[in-house]
């Protein structure tokens, strides 16, 4: 008799060994991962080493007369100061490189909320990044996207028409997110880990567990929607430099692969423990209430 063959979407570990998993040692975690766990004494220190990369890049780039092409997240933004004034100091230019950021808060009505609103990532780009590079190192504006609710595969196709990206940067969401790539489980809806990993730019309703977030400013003035880069042109780039703190950097570096956690399948890049690295302190971090 015939017989439909199933495709596993999440994956779960046992309660032993979920505790084991977030009680490993810090320093014993790049033993456990597929990735490269970096663990630095300090917060300062991790957001100046991926300052620093980000720097080199471009700079090595220029030198062999090619494009830099970055995605960028605003969570972390503490790197971006630094890469600035780096880049100030050792006269790096970014007029060749092409900023794709990650995503951008909606309104309900799915517009794009205005640079003077408190939680615009145009405005924190701008604020922490592109106005602190002196002038003439400043990369065109006309090469810094942001994801469009109204034409949402123009970034994709200028990313592909591109080549790719060199390095995805980014966080961790509360709840293993990459950009607002959620967890996506509905009632009526199962997407297969392929689709998901394939999923493209587009406008997503926030998970509750995302919004709970504002608890921690003025609860009303989270957006409700937002405009994310899909999981495809991230995890398609040459390298993956994610930074985080708590849980979530545990999970990204040992949990299997899961839809449950969509960073996790940052472990499935190609040779991920050269191409991809995950990076957190020794402190305790800032953002997660003890």
């Amino acid at each position: 008799m015939p017989r439909f063959k199933g495709i596993v979407r999440t994956v779960t570990l046992s309660a032993d060994d979920m505790r084991k998993l977030l009680t490993v040692p810090l320093d014993e975690i790049d033993n456990w991962s597929p990735v490269k766990a970096v663990v630095l004494p300090d917060w300062k220190s991790v957001h100046t080493a991926v300052a620093r990369t980000m720097v080199d890049k471009i700079n090595a780039n220029n030198e062999k007369g090619e494009i830099t092409k970055f995605i960028l997240p605003v969570g972390p933004i503490d790197q971006y100061p630094i890469a600035a004034e780096m880049s100030n100091k050792e006269e790096v230019s970014w007029k060749n490189v092409w900023t794709f950021n990650m995503d951008e808060y909606l309104d309900w009505e799915g517009r794009p909320i205005p640079e003077d609103h408190p939680h615009s990532f145009h405005a924190a780009m701008k604020r922490s990044l592109f106005n602190v590079l002196k002038e003439v190192l400043r990369p065109p504006e006309g090469q810094r996207w942001f994801p469009d609710p109204f034409d949402p595969d123009a970034i994709d196709e200028k990313i592909d028409e591109l080549g790719g990206v060199d390095i995805a940067y980014g966080g961790i969401g509360e709840h293993g997110h990459i950009a607002f790539n959620e967890p996506v489980n509905t009632y009526f809806m199962r997407l297969t880990p392929e689709e998901f990993k394939r999923s493209k730019t587009r406008v997503v309703e926030l998970n509750p567990d995302t919004l709970t977030r504002g608890l921690r400013s003025t609860l009303f003035e989270i957006p409700p929607r937002a405009v994310t880069l899909g999981m495809r042109v991230i995890l398609e780039a040459k390298s993956i430099i994610l930074v985080s703190g708590g849980p979530q950097f545990r999970i990204a570096c040992m949990h299997p692969p899961s839809m449950d956690f969509p960073v996790t399948h940052i472990q499935e890049h190609p040779n991920p423990k050269e191409t991809v690295a995950v990076y957190t302190a020794k402190e305790h971090p800032p953002w997660i209430t003890r």
